[in-house]
């Protein structure tokens, strides 16, 4: 299934869904740079279904094509959990990996930690110790559980440490090295297209927008905002409500968009003012965030990127997993407080908002600082310490 290889330092890296990819990228791009690596396997968990723009996003990236695709797609959290589970074991078996390094927080993170815990391979979290204290929440599970499982922690916010103290996680397994999604961010940001570029997908009207003062960024896919009819109502009147001070662009997530039809709420969006455009690549988004006056997410990682990138940020959840952002850069957990919002909204429009500063190590050499620490973590271990009996 791999190609045969020297058992020195091989890694297995897991990517499930678009933002592993992210993290993912510049990691792999340092494992083949080292010298105490020896071919690092990409596994696709194919959790991210849509083929098109999964192949985008590894061209924008530059990450290599993955060595294995599960193939697993969408289903419910629990189906789709079990069938990574049970298409990533052979895979660990076959390929007898030193260790298995995840990222993130989605289900195959979990999912394939797991696995390799109950096979006795040592897993490395990337992104551990992030918590939002909002188990509702399917990411805050596999968060949790995927860092007790874990072997070695890579942590991109020193609040992280204590949250996995508090959680009985022996801090000797824990390394702060940073935030490796910037390491992608300030990579690619030059390579990203014009705005222009981007926005003229929706049409020429749009392009008008940009010649004012400025525009918002939307992006909302979180089931507790768009996977009901009162919540996404809600949201969509308070979106109607921005963009009569701020125009919005709006890359609309594929289920998001599905509900809005299946609610009859489309009616919400019959302005010109709110410019809805496809699911873009990670260039584009770039483009669209890097240029944007402020943006409006429920996203954990453009909380991220937007903080590097000193732009305001409105979280529209009521809690966030990364308090740095919050503490030291450019975002506002809102909910759905829609005078909140708009107050924001003037407030950017009036005085820029607010900017924040570029937190600690987050400055684009994450991945060389995790790749050395693992490295050292994987010599004194013996090279064999993750081949299956």
């Amino acid at each position: 299934m791999v190609n045969s290889c020297a058992q020195r330092g091989r890694i297995l890296c897991v990517v499930g869904a678009r933002p592993n990819f992210m993290k993912m990228a510049p990691l792999m791009r340092a494992f083949e740079q080292s010298d105490r690596f020896e071919c690092p396997i990409l596994v696709h968990t194919g959790q991210h279904y849509d083929a098109a723009l999964s192949d985008r996003l590894f061209a924008d990236l530059e990450l290599p094509a993955p060595d294995i695709n599960l193939g697993v797609g969408s289903a419910s959290h629990a189906v789709q959990t079990a069938e990574v589970m049970r298409r990533f074991e052979p895979v660990l078996d076959d390929s007898q990996p030193s260790c298995v390094v995840v990222v993130g927080d989605v289900n195959s993170t979990l999912a394939c930690a797991l696995v390799a815990a109950k096979r006795h391979v040592p897993v490395v979290h990337v992104e551990a110790g992030l918590r939002s204290f909002d188990r509702s929440m399917p990411e805050e599970v596999n968060r949790v559980l995927t860092d007790q499982i874990s072997d070695l922690l890579f942590t991109t916010e020193r609040s992280a440490h204590t949250n996995l103290s508090r959680e009985g996680i022996d801090m000797t397994r824990v390394r702060f090295v940073g935030n490796v999604m910037i390491d992608s961010l300030l990579q690619h940001r030059a390579k990203a297209p014009a705005v222009e570029e981007v926005v003229c997908q929706a049409g020429p009207s749009a392009l008008a927008l940009l010649g004012g003062d400025g525009f918002g960024v939307v992006t909302l896919h979180r089931p507790s905002n768009v996977d009901t009819p009162d919540p996404l109502r809600e949201a969509l009147v308070i979106l109607r409500d921005v963009s009569q001070t701020l125009p919005l662009i709006w890359p609309l997530h594929p289920r998001t968009r599905a509900n809005i039809d299946r609610f009859g709420l489309a009616g919400l969006l019959a302005t010109c003012r709110i410019v809805v455009l496809p699911p873009q690549g990670y260039l584009e988004m770039i483009t669209l965030l890097s240029n944007a006056t402020l943006v409006l997410t429920d996203s954990g990682g453009i909380q991220e990127e937007t903080t590097a990138l000193s732009v305001p940020c409105l979280t529209m959840r009521e809690t966030t997993e990364r308090p740095i952002t919050v503490e030291q850069g450019t975002n506002t957990v809102v909910g759905r407080n829609r005078n909140l919002i708009l107050s924001l909204v003037d407030e950017v429009m009036r005085t820029g908002g607010k900017r924040g500063r570029v937190p600690e190590l987050w400055d684009g050499h994450t991945a060389c600082r995790i790749v050395e620490h693992l490295g050292s973590w994987v010599s004194e271990r013996g090279p064999t310490a993750g081949v299956l009996p």
